[in-house]
């Protein structure tokens, strides 16, 4: 997720600056307080503009909160494609997509909430957002099974979006029970019972590639 570069002392931020500390200053907030709690008036003064200034960059705070949760969902695929480049190892890839997602989601103001445990998910374009972020997640584990398994695309495409909703709300679960549940000892747990089911899965006969 890209940061816009801090204006130097006394100089004022450009459109594109103004932004982005919209933006900060929104992800902060929603993260803090959800939606409904939170008010526009807030946002603009975190980022330090005025209400007009905020308006003129987002028509509403449905605009804006999808402007964030857009940008949270873009890291969460990035995420994800950077653990599944790490390692040429199988466990090793599937380990890092598990800890990377779940440093995330413990790391304060991340945006999990916004996507992962939002009092919006009623909203359609923010469940719509939702289920484009586990399709491309499980689109990016599928493509490296595709090269190593003798199975057809929809069935890397199935086994990627399994395994995706099984970090999601295990690390989902754990958000809402940290006080109780030790972040090591359910990653141990969730990487094994993953790990296991998916080395368990019979080979098919003739690997596809996603452009078939």
């Amino acid at each position: 997720m890209s940061i816009p570069p801090t204006p130097a002392p006394g100089a004022r931020p450009g459109r594109q600056e103004r932004r982005g500390m919209v933006l900060d200053a929104a992800l902060e907030a929603f993260s803090e307080d959800g939606y409904h709690a939170t008010a526009m008036d807030d946002i603009a003064e975190r980022a330090g503009v005025s209400k007009p200034v905020l308006y003129r960059h987002f028509e509403s705070k449905l605009d804006l909160y999808l402007a964030v949760a857009r940008r949270v969902a873009d890291e969460v695929v990035e995420m994800t494609e950077r653990a599944l480049a790490s390692s040429e190892n199988n466990e090793a890839r599937m380990t890092a997509c598990l800890t990377n997602f779940f440093t995330f989601v413990e790391r304060p103001a991340s945006g999990f909430s916004l996507l992962f445990a939002s009092d919006m998910l009623s909203e359609p374009a923010v469940a719509t957002l939702l289920d484009e972020t586990r399709q491309a997640c499980g689109e990016a584990m599928a493509r490296r099974m595709s090269t190593e398994m003798a199975l057809p695309w929809d069935e890397c495409v199935l086994l990627g979006i399994t395994m995706v909703g099984i970090a999601q709300n295990s690390a989902l679960y754990w958000y809402q029970h940290q006080h109780r549940l030790p972040r090591e000892r359910v990653l141990s747990l969730v990487t094994t019972v993953t790990w296991t089911g998916l080395v368990s899965v019979p080979p098919g006969v003739g690997a596809a590639s996603a452009e078939d």
